[in-house]
Parts: C-alpha cells; structure tokens; sequence
C-alpha cells in the first residue's frame, strides 16, 4: 500500500521566489470563509439533516465529472449503479461500484477531479494510502462508517467546511419545500436558491409542455397567454427571492438574445405554445426570453447568469436509458459579441442590472468576453466553468481576461457542483492558482505585495460576495 499526502505547495511555482510569495498570499485567504453563490446541490440534504448512505452514493452516483471518465473507458453506468431515467437502478451492490472505481481510479491521474476527491480523502476523511484496488475495501467501510457519525451528517459538515452562504438552482415549478423546511427548523445554515427558468422557457426541452402546464397550476395564471406567461414569471421570481434567492441562472445552447416588439413577441408565443414553432422559433423564443428575464431583474434586483454554449445530452442512447446531466455534454463555439447586443443596447449601461456570463469557449475570452466586460457596466465575467475549472483553465482565464477586463470585473470563484464534500476542495484549488498568478506578477513588478494581499482576497471572498449580493 503506498502512502498518500497532500504537498503544502501544490499548485505554486516551482520558481522559489514566486513560490514563496504564493505561500504567503494563500496563507490570507486559506481560512476565509467559502462563498459557493452556483451550485447544484441537493437542499434535501440540508433540510432533512439525515446521514449520507456509503461512499458510492455520496461520492460516486452524483459526480459525472467522475463516471464520464469510467464510461469513456468502457465502464457501464449500470456497472456503477447510475438512476435511469424512469427511476430504476440496475440491482449492484454499491460496493461493488466502489470497487469498480477504485480498480480504475489511475484513470484520473493528473484530473482537476483526482485533485478534488484525493482532497476529501485526505482532508475530510483522514485517509493516508492511496486508493486502489487493494485498498478499496477500506476506503469504503472507513468512508461509509464515517458518515454514520453526527460530525460527518450535512449541517455539520457544512459548519465544518466553513460555507458562509451556499446557493442551490431550482426550476419554476419547484415548491422549495425543502428551503422553507431549513428556515423553519432554526438553523442558521445560510442555503439559498437560484431560479433556473430553462423547463418553462426552452420549447425544445423534452419537459417543456407538462411544465408550463404546472407552471400555470402553481400560479394561476393563463400561461398560455404571452401577458399571462410573464406574469407567472414574475410571481415565480418574487417567491424564489423570498426563500433567499439573489439570482436567476439560464443555461442555454447559445447566448443569442432579442428584442422583439410585444406584438412580435406574442405572436411567436403563439406558435410555441401550440407546438408550432420551428427550432429557428425555438431559438429566437429563448432569445427573446433572456431580454424579458433581464427587464424582470431590472425591477427585482435578481443578479442574473447565463451559462451558454453546450451540446447537453450529446450522446442519444445514453440521454434515452439515463437522462439528463450524465456526463454526455461537450462546449460548442459561442458568439457573444453579437449575441448580446440586443439585451446590452437595453440594459448594458444600467449600473444597477448584473448580468455574470460564463462560457465553455475559451477562444471567446480575449476576443470577445474580457473587452465587453472591461467596458459596459452590466456584465461581469464568470469563473472558468465545468471543462475549464482545471488548475489550467484557470490560469488561462486570468492570462486571457487580465489585460481587458482586470481582476474587479470577474467575480470570483464558484464550484457549480453537486458533489457536496469536493466544495471546499474546489475554491482551495481555485485560491492556490490565483495565489500563484499574483505572486507572478508581484515577482514580475507588475503587483506590490500589498496589493496582491488586497486582491487575494478580494478573489476569494468579497468580489463573489458583492457579484451575487450576498
């Protein structure tokens, strides 16, 4: 069995004097308090407070960043007890599936995600051999029997994790019972909600018509009326920021917007609600639709995030048997610049609207993104999302925006995960390869120390917390 630590220096320069200004940077900003302002985690977790089951279904069923690679390599998502989409599961043995993944956890070397998972193991669980094959079985009784205990149940390790506010992403037609049931039940816990509209806005989702229909149920309003549509929105919005929410979050194939005159806009309502629309309807009605959300938080001061640019569910088999959000997404060429303009000539320079936009398309942050961002007053630039929160794409993120856009016109870090325990695994690695830019360009005379030790934690704890209202 070989012996596993975590080296106080990862991530920092091997060139000694950066190296040492990394360390003292980080050692200012390490013990701050996580903001996590997007993420996916499940408020079941936190509202009913109940022990996670094992290792396999509290680090393994819910992380496709980890099951995408097993599947690459040819492991089934029965294999690792992955739900279908009808509710079912292939009957394994979760340790079985534990196995599995030990057997080939080598296929993570060098992954943002072998960085994050050997950081719970570590730092969580007080492991110190490495997980393999042989060591498998330990891993999981060791795991499983740590979370039976009251310091490994959700509240606790959100305390323990120092997370200051944790927001959640929930459709229009969602009830947040399980927010209402936090509030109620005296924790002092702060978990909020987003709401994500894309059910009740994208024609072409496969949910799309069942539900508008609970959407008109929960309302009451007609939703089969373009006035009465917005309308439901609205009242949805007022409801999601009652139980906390400071934002609105659109995850759309693009990021086209429009302008359409209420008359154009209500006729092509028409058309997608009686399941006429063609899918250039499809795309021009999200479009339009990101210009209403936009004018709503003009008026209820929602911070608003668009996470365009993805070819969901890429893969049709996989899509039909499992659902959504089973590792099959791949980033797709995104124009901003264009794109935009329609929302930005209405909303661009109103200082008081934030629109935060991330993207999958590297080559769009020096070209397009960073310039916007250094200019209009609205529109702020979010962190290196999904395929590019690697130690890599973050670096590339600063090299990239830095000179357009500066460091006060991104906001921050923020993990857009479900996977619980990797949390605080993921703002460290975020902290250290920030702490590792500034460093350079204090070694470079491009920063004073001080000024790299005002910007460090402006990274890490204020600009998300200011970004996201919070």
């Amino acid at each position: 069995m070989l012996p596993f630590k975590l080296h106080q220096d990862r991530l920092f320069s091997s060139d000694p004097t950066q190296r040492s200004i990394a360390r003292q940077l980080y050692a200012q900003v390490a013990g701050l308090p996580i903001i996590s302002p997007h993420g996916h985690t499940d408020p079941a977790w936190f509202a009913d407070n109940m022990p996670f089951a094992n290792a396999t279904e509290l680090l393994l069923v819910p992380d496709h960043y980890v099951f995408r690679m097993l599947y690459s390599q040819g492991i089934s998502l029965d294999t690792l007890g992955i739900p279908r989409r009808d509710g079912s599961r292939h009957n394994v043995d979760p340790r079985a599936a534990w196995r599995a993944f030990a057997q080939n956890f080598h296929l993570f070397r060098g992954t943002p995600s072998c960085m994050w998972l050997n950081h719970v193991f570590h730092d969580v669980f007080g492991l110190r051999i490495r997980l393999e094959a042989r060591t498998a079985d330990m891993y999981y009784d060791h795991i499983t029997a740590a979370l039976g205990r009251p310091e490994f149940r959700p509240r606790a390790l959100f305390e323990r994790f120092r997370i200051e506010v944790l927001a959640t992403t929930e459709s229009p037609i969602d009830s947040l019972q399980h927010h209402a049931a936090m509030r109620a039940s005296g924790w002092d816990g702060r978990v909020i909600t987003a709401y994500r509209p894309d059910v009740v806005i994208d024609p072409e989702h496969e949910q799309f018509s069942s539900a508008l229909q609970r959407f008109g149920e929960i309302t009451g309003e007609d939703v089969y009326s373009w006035t009465g549509y917005l309308r439901a929105h609205r009242q949805r919005r007022a409801f999601f920021a009652a139980a906390g929410a400071t934002s609105t979050d659109h995850g759309h194939p693009t990021a086209a917007t429009a302008d359409l005159s209420a008359a154009e806009a209500a006729r092509l309502f028409e058309r997608v609600v009686r399941g006429k629309a063609s899918s250039e309807d499809a795309e021009l009605f999200r479009a339009q639709m990101l210009t209403e959300m936009a004018a709503m938080s003009m008026d209820d001061g929602l911070v608003m995030q668009l996470h365009p640019g993805c070819f969901r569910n890429h893969n049709r088999q996989l899509f039909e048997r499992y659902g959504r959000d089973k590792g099959a997404d791949l980033p797709l060429r995104t124009d901003y610049v264009h794109a935009l303009k329609p929302l930005l000539d209405r909303f661009g320079n109103e200082p008081d609207f934030k629109l935060i936009v991330f993207t999958l398309d590297e080559s769009s942050y020096s070209r397009e993104l960073a310039p916007m961002a250094g200019h209009y007053p609205s529109l702020y630039l979010g962190p290196a999302w999904w395929f590019h929160d690697a130690p890599e794409g973050m670096w590339r993120f600063r090299e990239w925006t830095l000179s357009s856009a500066g460091f006060c016109n991104t906001v921050g870090f923020n993990d857009d995960t479900r996977a619980f325990l990797s949390i605080p695994a993921r703002h460290d690695v975020a902290r250290r390869v920030d702490c590792a830019f500034l460093a350079k360009l204090v070694a470079e005379h491009r920063l004073e120390e001080d000024e790299a030790a005002e910007l460090a934690v402006e990274l890490a704890y204020n600009l998300p917390k200011r970004a996201y209202k919070l």
